[in-house]
């Protein structure tokens, strides 16, 4: 006989991810508050909850502290939390510039990390074999075995995919090759999506304040490829705007001077605000009068010229540094402003955007840009990334604990 419905299995895994949700968002929060936000009885979330403390998934923290002289007569709220020490989970964060690898809570808390810095010219071998490498160093160094570890998490960016072997099809990679690579020499639970979209993640779930206004955002990562991801937290099944890569190809200038070499047209992203762009700008104007610090720097030859000394040369005030960097400053404010309007999220979260060195005085040439633009209330909306250089890896974090822990409602991937 056919049947049709949910199972009580499938019941049990959403109630528990429901629970997590709350948990995640909140913080500490009674099983009563739980009871009322879920519509079920005291009862049923009673149940639920004792079974994932016993299994230490979640744990209880203490009676609900009054703000007011007077509690409320009554039984007292017992809070409970997420048990942020239940697993630990492994980062792997393949990007253009750098292989991370790391150990964090299901919090996101740093516990280990590994970095490689890289380049175009770096073999697949090479990438594997710190990979491999990293991955046994963490757990060794930390005592850790297969039972303590909920998984590892891979985020990927998008142009490292034809470097790694990922074959993409109608849009969506397949990692199967890589899955196969990883598969022969750990058994632990893997799993593998683009690294703007665990980044984006991580800014949501690893944020130290609980913060409802990053519950949906719109996540616009800088780099020779402008990769934007749009969240949409508010069902317990999470969803992404799966094309990263669209935004190169908007157009932020039409009266653009130069075209496109891959496009064709005056103005878009790629040719107005990436690094490339940049650079071939400045190569136009390079001279000791107009760059005098970028052209001392790299001692009189364009070829020596990289990011981080045009940074330098903005903050010596270089005079057509200084033009070119504020222009595109502007037509960043463009395109923050165009990205705003068309998916209305709660926040803007630049990653990249900013020189480490140099952070609030970067973060602010943005927002003030975008002020004169847009107005007070964008300007508003627009935050940085908390994800740090060198804690990378909390991208393939990210999309391990969303996963395997919330998205299963913490039932016990190694089981």
């Amino acid at each position: 006989m056919e049947q049709h419905g949910i199972s009580k299995l499938d019941l049990k895994r959403r109630n528990r991810m429901q629970v997590l949700k709350i948990l995640k968002q909140r913080g500490p929060t009674s099983r009563i508050d739980i009871a009322g936000t879920l519509e079920l009885t005291r009862a049923a979330v009673t149940i639920i909850t004792n079974e994932m403390i016993e299994q230490g998934i979640i744990q209880e923290i203490g009676e609900y502290k009054h703000v007011t002289e007077k509690a409320p007569r009554g039984r007292k709220k017992i809070l409970i939390d997420i048990n942020h020490h239940y697993k630990f989970v492994i980062g792997v964060t393949i990007e253009e510039d750098i292989v991370s690898v790391g150990l964090s809570t299901l919090a996101g808390a740093v516990l280990d990390k590994r970095n490689l810095s890289i380049d175009h010219t770096i073999e697949y071998n090479a990438i594997f074999d710190f990979v491999r490498k990293s991955i046994k160093e963490v757990l060794a160094d930390n005592c850790l075995d297969k039972s303590s570890i909920l998984g590892i998490g891979f985020g990927i960016f998008p142009t490292m995919y034809d470097k790694l072997g990922i074959d993409v099809r109608d849009g969506i990679p397949d990692y199967t090759k890589v899955r196969g690579i990883i598969k022969s020499y750990t058994d632990l639970p893997l799993v593998f999506d683009n690294s703007v979209k665990g980044t984006a993640m991580a800014n949501i779930d690893f944020l130290k304040t609980k913060d409802p206004n990053r519950q949906n955002i719109a996540f616009l990562q800088y780099g020779n490829n402008m990769n934007f991801v749009v969240t949409n937290l508010n069902e317990p099944i999470v969803s992404y705007d799966n094309r990263t890569g669209f935004v190169d190809k908007m157009i932020i200038n039409p009266y653009s001077e130069r075209t496109c070499e891959k496009c064709g047209r005056r103005g878009c992203v790629e040719n107005e605000i990436t690094p490339a762009a940049t650079l071939l700008k400045l190569d136009k104007v390079y001279s000791a009068e107009k760059t005098p610090y970028l052209y001392e720097v790299s001692k009189g030859n364009f070829k020596n010229v990289n990011m981080d000394m045009v940074q330098a040369a903005y903050d010596k005030e270089d005079p057509a540094v200084r033009e070119v960097v504020d222009s595109e400053i502007r037509l960043t404010a463009v395109l923050i402003n165009n990205l705003f309007f068309s998916t209305n999220p709660q926040k803007i979260v630049l990653h990249h955007f900013t020189n480490h060195t140099n952070n609030e005085n970067d973060f602010n040439r943005i927002r003030n840009a975008l002020n004169e633009i847009a107005g007070a209330a964008v300007a508003g909306k627009i935050e940085t990334s908390i994800i740090e250089d060198k804690h990378r890896f909390l991208s393939g974090c990210a999309l391990a604990i969303r996963e395997l822990f919330f998205n299963r409602g913490g039932f016990d991937t190694n089981s």
